[in-house]
């Protein structure tokens, strides 16, 4: 196993990452911690104290309100142990000591002892009953305040914090132990957080196998079965219900050595990132995942909710642990890491705040779409959503996972500016770095450094002819794409590990849609920047055109819809509209099996309603056929018109034509595709169930395209060309 490093011994130096730690931090020093004890001491019914309510998801009526204090708690601790930031080690240890008053005061509020919270624990009857309503999810918000209570006690040393976490496990102990196993299965229908993860991680914080017995109630069997089985069921559910689930997974295997645990851990891991995860490396559509690789067909703005991301990485930082030569899996860290979260924080707002969705759609932007609580940036106090608390910590954590040790092994996973103080043994590494503007780290070892021990260096997947050197020598090691690299000697203080990563352009399809990809250079998702115009489809990109611009910049050109097309790091893409994928160009034809000739449409119409037709394969641009991912069908948009293969008034008669039309998203817009076995196609529309043929099984030129039934007959197949 590998080991991480404490939050203390691994401090940025300059870079973009030390600023985002810096905005964070300094929201963290300013938020008024009274506002954000309204609701704990209302509930508990103690005075307010004059203090004035937050909003968004923190305000008095919102359901699951007090779950964003857990995040400030963990938070505020964090930037403590990294930084020695005493005004964040007195908000948190202030809080703490009111929170403590809170629960001292559950007798008199009408609650049990150890409750803490900010609506009343009623709530918790009414969700053992099967009878709440309003839309909370009550031990949600209590896996928050347990986890940042952890994180005081064992960043700042809090006692306070320590026994006020125990009397609030001690509750959630009791009040699950009088539940039977069924009912405690049907509770776990509601989302909960990671209770399990904070019960085991309480468990090994205090080798008190009690806390590991009420972690074990939260394993959510119907989740968990069909991972440990490596079924991918995820479809349709919402998804960062789950991820802290399989985080919990992997703690409980730490645990117990249970390997069922690890089991689901690694292929919820393996499931999510292969068949559910975006360019970008965020997961999720409108917080939900949908049926896997359908990756082109969901290009929403409501891509990628921020929380699954942060969870994501906590679960591959538990893997590695477990695994520390998979180096896939700080291929994807590096990937989430840097493409999505460091991009999701504003760069032009000193208090850091932060998406909720990352959109990907053509012509999307950070900061407009969809969001929770009246803004698309989170707030000082009007937001606190979900992935403002996640977004404190992950900002405040930023270093935590650039290197792990392996006994006296040094392990290098990210190539950050940054300094280790590898206290235990007297040494520290300074990384000095442009990347990913340059594609070269520099690690200088210095202090008690003597003997003989390893440096395993990750050599990313996307890399080619990568070199290790020491003090300016190429050292004769194997350094293979998609592993660590060992360099093993006997060391003197001073000396400079370089380590070269060439970077090339490679296009990253989606895995619906081999015509659909995003750009990337090395590890960096390249956007297009279109400033204020919409988009409505991917632009059509000249792969060949793409050339850097700048050496001391990601800067890039390319062609893309006929006109050059600025590209950047999608992390530094703000302030204007993007594109993330594109349409790299290539079409189809579609060849009727029948007649053997091709769809086009009637004389070459641009217009709505211009008819399907069959003809000669001449090779004019109305023959050539966009198929365009829809969920789990396409669309079919002529490379010639612009519009799509659709059916007359939407008609679901047999013989109906079929037509252009303006791509407005009716459903007869929409085909599925049904492959024979030999190499035809029978391509069905998804409103009228009937299949795209020809009237009256025709094979003369010129002759219509209609819908019809299912007959068997060859003009009911088709041939799809690549072009």
């Amino acid at each position: 196993m590998a080991q991480p490093f404490a939050l203390g011994q691994v401090r940025l130096t300059a870079s973009r990452w030390l600023d985002n730690q810096n905005r964070t931090g300094n929201y963290l020093r300013f938020v008024d911690v009274d506002r954000l004890l309204y609701n704990f001491r209302a509930n508990h019914r103690l005075s307010t104290g004059g203090a004035a309510a937050t909003g968004g998801w923190d305000a008095p009526t919102f359901p699951f309100r007090t779950h964003v204090q857990g995040h400030f708690l963990t938070a505020w601790a964090q930037l403590y142990a990294v930084t020695g930031d005493t005004v964040c080690r007195d908000k948190a240890t202030y809080m703490v000591a009111e929170l403590a008053k809170c629960q001292a005061n559950n007798s008199a509020a009408g609650f049990n002892t150890g409750y803490l919270s900010g609506y009343p624990e009623s709530d918790f009857t009414a969700l053992e009953q099967g009878t709440l309503t309003n839309g909370n999810v009550p031990y949600y918000t209590v896996h928050k305040t347990l986890a940042g209570l952890l994180d005081v006690w064992r960043h700042i040393g809090s006692t306070q914090a320590r026994d006020m976490l125990f009397a609030l496990a001690g509750w959630v102990d009791r009040r699950t132990s009088r539940l039977s196993s069924q009912q405690m299965q049907a509770m776990l229908g509601t989302e909960f957080g990671g209770m399990n993860a904070v019960l085991t991680d309480l468990s090994s914080q205090t080798g008190d196998t009690r806390w590991l017995a009420v972690a074990q109630r939260f394993d959510h069997a119907a989740v968990f079965d069909p991972l440990a089985a490596n079924q991918d069921r995820l479809n349709g559910l919402h998804a960062n219900t789950q991820v802290p689930k399989w985080i919990g997974a992997a703690r409980e295997f730490k645990a117990t050595g249970t390997t069922r645990y690890r089991d689901i851990a690694t292929n919820a891991w393996d499931i999510c990132v292969g068949s559910h995860t975006y360019a970008i490396g965020g997961n999720s559509q409108a917080e939900h995942f949908r049926a896997p690789n359908v990756i082109a067909g969901y290009l929403n703005k409501d891509t990628c909710e921020s929380c699954n991301t942060v969870n994501m990485l906590t679960l591959t930082r538990e893997l590695f642990e477990l695994d520390p030569d998979r180096a896939a899996l700080f291929d994807y860290y590096e990937r989430a890491w840097l493409n999505q979260m460091i991009g999701q924080q504003n760069p032009a707002d000193d208090h850091g705040h932060v998406t909720y969705f990352t959109p990907l759609s053509p012509g999307g932007r950070r900061g407009v779409g969809p969001a929770w609580g009246g803004g698309t940036w989170s707030t000082d106090y009007g937001t606190f959503w979900c992935c403002q608390g996640t977004g404190l910590e992950m900002h405040t954590r930023l270093m935590n996972s650039l290197y792990f040790h392996r006994d006296n092994t040094l392990i290098v996973n990210l190539f950050v500016p940054s300094v280790l103080t590898w206290t235990e043994r007297g040494m520290t590494v300074t990384q000095t770095t442009s990347y990913p503007t340059s594609d070269t780290t520099t690690l200088q070892v210095t202090g008690n450094v003597g003997g003989t021990w390893a440096m395993r260096i990750r050599i990313p997947s996307w890399t080619s002819g990568a070199t290790v050197s020491v003090n300016g020598v190429v050292q004769p090691l194997t350094a293979t794409p998609g592993s660590y690299a060992t360099l093993s000697r006997s060391w003197t203080s001073g000396d400079t590990v370089t380590v070269r990563l060439p970077m090339r352009i490679i296009m990253r399809a989606a895995n619906d849609n081999p015509n659909v990809a995003a750009i990337t250079y090395g590890p960096v998702v390249l956007s297009g920047n279109y400033g204020d115009s919409a988009l409505s489809t991917p632009p059509a990109l000249t792969t060949s055109s793409i050339r850097r611009t700048s050496s001391s910049s990601l800067a890039f050109t390319a062609t893309a819809d006929g006109s050059t097309v600025n590209l950047g790091p999608f992390h530094d893409a703000h302030g204007h509209n993007y594109a993330v994928y594109w349409n790299t160009g290539a079409t189809v034809r579609l060849a009727n099996a029948g007649s053997g000739l091709v769809l086009g449409i009637q004389n070459m119409s641009t217009g709505d309603g211009g008819r399907a037709l069959q003809w000669h394969d001449s090779g004019t641009a109305d023959h050539n056929w966009e198929m365009v991912a829809d969920g789990n069908a396409v669309r079919f948009r002529n490379a010639h018109s612009g519009k799509v293969l659709g059916v007359l008034n939407m008609s679901t008669d047999n013989d109906a034509t079929v037509l252009q039309w303006s791509d407005n998203g009716t459903a007869d817009h929409r085909w599925t595709l049904l492959d024979q076995g030999d190499g035809t196609y029978k391509i069905r529309n998804v409103h009228s169930g009937k299949l795209l043929a020809l009237a009256n099984n025709s094979t003369a030129v010129g002759a219509f395209a209609v819908q019809a039934p299912d007959d068997g007959t060859a003009d009911n197949r088709w041939r799809i060309v690549r072009n």
